[in-house]
């Protein structure tokens, strides 16, 4: 895609593999850098052949009360 460094997301360093919890993950420990109205690719790839990927639009503000622990 072409994207540098600092518009990437990766948790696999930090927590390996965790399958189904992977983007999840990745969301709630960038979400300070996301913007209401930021584009996100999120892609995945498990065993084999299975991968998927979508855009969405996020929507979210970030608040204080969901600190990071």
């Amino acid at each position: 895609m072409g994207l540098s460094q600092d518009k990437v997301m990766l948790n696999i360093q930090r927590y390996g593999n965790t399958t189904a919890a992977t983007i999840p993950l990745c969301l709630w420990y960038y979400r300070k850098e996301l913007n209401k109205g930021d584009l996100v690719v999120l892609a995945a790839f498990g065993g084999g052949f299975t991968l998927g990927a979508t855009l969405v639009k996020w929507e979210y503000y970030f608040t204080s009360s969901c600190s990071k622990q």
